[in-house]
């Protein structure tokens, strides 16, 4: 098989992220204090090559951050959102 006849997924719109499982699946992500800026702007400056853990809206939506996967957990759950991990 050549690669012009590879099968692709087909892309998920935003709109169609937010509404799958009805609109209460999150998903947290492991990232590095230099990500923080262009994910939360208003967060406070956080010493480089700290690892964080964001939880995102299934369209990717920031939601919140923490220094503990457990803590962005317990927040989806707090808001009724089942969370599911990325990396």
């Amino acid at each position: 098989m050549n690669n012009d006849t590879t099968l692709r997924t087909p892309a998920i719109s935003e709109e169609a992220l937010a509404h799958l499982g009805d609109g209460r699946i999150a998903y947290v992500k492991a990232i590095r204090s230099e990500d923080l800026p262009g994910l939360f702007p208003q967060a406070p400056q956080v010493a480089p090559g700290v690892r964080l853990f964001a939880l995102h809206a299934a369209d990717g939506t920031p939601i919140m951050i923490t220094d503990s996967r457990e803590a962005a957990v317990a927040n989806a759950w707090s808001h009724e959102l089942e969370a599911v991990s990325v990396h």
